[in-house]
């Protein structure tokens, strides 16, 4: 923990920290239940997973563009002090992610839209489809949401172990630039 001497860590607004937490437990979920229900036999359970993943993958869609927007508009705190190699390696990280938050629901879409199986959000607003009902092209479409999903999971992965390093070896106040709750 930085001492009471140290400048105080500059945070991240209320809002990118609350963005990022719920697209955070949002992501992993849609990741988890991704993985749960392609094993599954076909049954009205796994038609009832594939909608909520489906549901998932939009509202993340959404929440990803309405923090894109507020990042574009609120400058984000000044990086904590660390070599140039692992600065650039934490942008690389954030930005690999940020691409996969529209990457993966949209491919993900796109899969749905060519294999037929058309999205109703929350059962209630049905979304256009994105590419025309086209089997070969699913099954084109489908192993790219799944490589992309694979590839934010690492990306999740480098991203946690970065801060678990900055919290417990380089002791620098990184994490609490995200946290709830005052500095």
């Amino acid at each position: 923990m930085p001492s009471s001497t140290a400048s105080p860590v500059q945070r991240y607004t209320g809002p990118a920290i609350a963005l990022h937490w719920l697209l955070a437990l949002m992501i992993i979920g849609a990741f988890g239940v991704g993985l749960y229900m392609s094993d599954l036999p076909v049954s009205p359970s796994r038609l009832k997973l594939y909608n909520y993943h489906k549901w998932a993958g939009v509202t993340i869609l959404t929440l990803s563009a309405l923090r894109l927007l507020w990042r574009l508009g609120h400058k984000p705190p000044p990086d904590v002090a660390m070599p140039g190699w692992q600065a650039a390696a934490a942008h690389a990280t954030h930005l690999g992610l940020y691409a996969l938050f529209f990457i993966v629901p949209l491919v993900g879409w796109a899969y749905s839209s060519a294999a037929g199986f058309p999205i109703v959000w929350f059962g209630v607003l049905p979304l256009p489809d994105f590419v025309p009902v086209d089997k070969a092209l699913a099954e084109a479409i489908k192993p790219w949401h799944e490589r992309a999903a694979w590839l934010m999971a690492l990306l999740v992965l480098l991203h946690v172990a970065g801060a678990i390093k900055h919290q417990f070896i380089d002791r620098d106040g990184l994490i609490d630039r995200m946290r709830f709750g005052r500095g």
